[in-house]
């Protein structure tokens, strides 16, 4: 396992240092112009078109249309490592990049698979948040989270549970978090993985796997059709669409697990560097377009900023620090 960290590590590494060749030829910032004082870069640490991407184009085109400066903006692409390669190219930027950054930022250390913390980078906001649903396929006739657990407390290889695309994600980790609060021996479950949430769905309505734990927006249309029933969600209160399915905190467990996203910076911006980046980020949140983006991708209300998302990131290293030990790793 440690040789494959390893060569993941090396990887990743060579990757960076591709795309980081013209870093020596920037100018650097200098106090005597008005910051940002050069293009803005906001980097999405994954290939166009999924979700990373789109909260940084949807970033970019605010920015643009309320004019919150008066630089050019362009969006940087930068995937591999989950995440890894487009947060190793931001350590090396100027205070006029931005980063797009998940959980994974943590998950990713905690598991041995980054040398990176979030205490490298200059945390800016938290954005948003979608909340993971535990759903149960039809044929299992499960009706509720707290039946599933005392299942898997008396038996633990009594349910099978599926996940996607790996373990030690946010959709693991909640069930595993879930699961210790209500007693059962985690190490012992059963977990079936799969490719991607399409091929997870696709079992879970097919009966292949008893329970799924995944993103509330993965099953939401399938539990309304009745294909399907989400037992619980995450969240700190009903989850709009599925008013009918109450969360773990209603069912004995007092446990919220966000699905975050946010935005960091290089490590040592000034204070008005983090200043703008602070107010800017702020007003992108409390725009029309990007809560009518908010509801159209079924993410909930989870602004936090620069100074909040510090405080959090620190409760959240530790939270995800127990919950991967707890998971076996």
């Amino acid at each position: 396992m440690r040789k494959l960290v390893t060569c993941f590590m090396g990887l990743v590494l060579i990757l960076v240092a591709c795309t980081n060749n013209d870093k020596d030829d920037k100018p650097q910032t200098s106090s005597s112009q008005k910051f940002p004082n050069r293009t803005v870069e906001i980097i999405a640490p994954a290939s166009p078109g999924g979700g990373w991407d789109a909260t940084a184009r949807a970033i970019q085109k605010i920015m643009q249309d309320e004019k919150l400066t008066d630089q050019n903006i362009t969006v940087v692409n930068k995937p591999g490592g989950g995440g890894e390669v487009g947060w190793q190219y931001l350590s090396e930027r100027q205070p006029t990049s931005i980063a797009i950054n998940s959980s994974l930022l943590l998950s990713n250390h905690e598991l041995g698979l980054s040398d990176l913390r979030h205490q490298d980078f200059t945390p800016i906001a938290i954005l948003a948040t979608e909340w993971i649903s535990l759903s149960a396929s039809n044929q299992s006739h499960l009706s509720s989270g707290k039946e599933v657990m005392k299942k898997l407390k008396a038996d633990p290889k009594s349910l099978t549970i599926g996940v996607a695309p790996g373990l030690g994600n946010n959709d693991h980790l909640a069930f595993v978090q879930a699961a210790k609060a209500y007693g059962v021996d985690v190490k012992d479950l059963d977990f079936l993985v799969y490719k991607s949430g399409g091929d997870l769905e696709t079992a879970l309505l097919g009966g292949h796997v008893d329970i799924a734990s995944t993103a509330v927006s993965e099953v939401k249309t399938q539990h309304q059709a009745g294909k399907l029933k989400v037992l619980a969600t995450t969240s700190d209160q009903r989850v709009k669409g599925l008013e009918d399915v109450p969360t773990w905190k209603e069912q004995g467990l007092n446990m919220v697990f966000p699905h975050w996203r946010g935005v960091m910076g290089p490590k040592n911006m000034t204070k008005e560097e983090r200043a703008y980046w602070n107010d800017t980020m702020k007003k992108v949140v409390h725009s029309k377009q990007w809560e009518t983006i908010r509801k159209n991708k079924n993410w909930d209300a989870f602004y936090k900023d620069s100074y909040e998302s510090e405080k959090f990131l620190n409760e959240q290293q530790k939270k995800y620090k127990q919950l991967i030990q707890d998971a076996g790793f």
